[in-house]
């Protein structure tokens, strides 16, 4: 069976083609740029990567020059030949609770949602609608960035706000990087030879943006990212938690408006906020106050919530790091995991300074794996659970 996966951005295209089930990567390509007087072209094909620069006008231009590679390369003749197409969508609000076939009534409410994502779900949806004019008699599955913590209990995902800001307006806690947190999960599983209703898990997903997830058996309990992606861990430029009344501050004797709000924890916080640096390779490197400041209190924000997570599952079986952060940096995992030995964590420093795939000391109650996140073979195997059940056959 062979799947594709795209995920539109609002300037881009990644596309990921997929032989399933064994989740063997066929050809892969990026279109970054889209709109601007040169775009580029990343293609990996065959442990080879290509680089072409050329004028792409629109998404529509993008998949069309996508689909011609991959007849010239005699990968696949055209789109309508796929088994199916999945689609990266980041905010599924609280309707959409699984990947999740594409039909009218699935794209009213996706545009629907694009008032609580309004940076992504347009251009998430740009993509469904040219690629289901390229491919109309092609399954084509939405699989959301939410709906992986759509299992979370109402107390939970309610905030401490009037319920009626829940109920007309549906201010709640939604969580993201779901994908890759489901994705995480079914890997510790396997590594740990038991079943994932068996397992409570913690996951870290620790990147440009960063979030933490208590998963009992098998499913998202709580997790730190809320009404939009800004809650939570300190991230690449966003500042996670705040006090609120910051931003009424801000406003009120500062004089920022609320654009300047929204850049200034969006864009400006976080890392970059602390010490003018994202990258952690770059700040690790640094031999300053303010870097050592930045990665602290990253490390201290992640430690928090590892034992609030634990308090909320009462029995932890592992704990998973992630993405970019968290998949190459040694130091940050030590200082998230150092002197949680009362907690039942014991790191093995030496493990952790190889990127071994588990880190903790064999006598751990807690194992503590390093995780290589795939949420592009997460799609595809949703996708291709979903088009073979709709088939009656597995």
């Amino acid at each position: 069976m062979k799947i594709a996966v795209i995920n539109s951005g609002s300037s881009s295209i990644k596309f990921k083609l997929f032989l399933m089930p064994s989740g063997e990567v066929l050809a892969q390509m990026i279109v970054e740029k889209i709109a601007e007087h040169t775009s580029k072209i990343t293609l990996r094909f065959k442990n080879e990567t290509k680089e072409l620069h050329q004028h792409i006008a629109n998404h529509h231009e993008g998949l069309k020059f996508i689909n011609s590679t991959l007849k010239e390369l005699h990968i696949v003749e055209h789109f309508s030949s796929l088994d199916a197409i999945a689609h990266r969508v980041v905010h599924g609000g609280d309707f959409f609770q699984n990947a999740t076939l594409i039909d009218g009534a699935a794209i009213q409410k996706i545009k629907e949602f694009i008032p609580l994502a309004p940076l992504h779900n347009p251009s998430n949806l740009e993509g469904i609608l040219v690629t289901l004019k390229k491919a109309p008699n092609v399954p084509q599955i939405a699989v959301f960035d939410t709906a992986f913590h759509a299992t979370m209990p109402r107390e939970a995902y309610l905030y401490a706000l009037p319920l009626s800001l829940y109920e007309k307006h549906k201010i709640r806690r939604y969580g993201f990087h779901g994908t890759s947190h489901a994705y995480v999960m079914q890997e510790v599983a396997k590594e740990m030879g038991k079943s994932q209703k068996a397992l409570n898990i913690i996951t870290l997903h620790l990147g440009g943006g960063s979030s933490a997830c208590a998963i009992k058996a098998g499913k998202s309990i709580d997790t730190s990212m809320g009404f939009t992606p800004l809650e939570g861990l300190m991230m690449g430029t966003r500042s996670g938690d705040i006090d609120p009344a910051i931003i009424l501050y801000l406003q009120r004797e500062l004089g920022f408006s609320i654009e300047q709000v929204d850049k200034l924890l969006n864009k400006e916080s976080g890392l970059l906020g602390v010490c003018g640096e994202i990258d952690v390779r770059e700040i690790q490197k640094k031999d300053d106050e303010h870097a050592r400041t930045a990665i602290e209190m990253m490390a201290r924000r992640a430690k928090k919530y590892i034992g609030a997570y634990i308090a909320l599952l009462g029995r932890v079986d592992a704990i998973a790091l992630t993405a970019g952060i968290g998949e190459n940096s040694s130091l940050m995992r030590e200082k998230i995991l150092q002197d949680l030995e009362l907690l039942g964590i014991e790191l093995d420093k030496e493990a952790n300074s190889q990127n071994s795939k588990k880190i903790s000391k064999p006598n751990s109650k807690i194992e503590v794996f390093v995780v290589k996140t795939d949420e592009e073979l997460q799609m595809a195997r949703e996708a291709s659970v979903l088009v073979a059940n709709s088939k009656g056959h597995l």
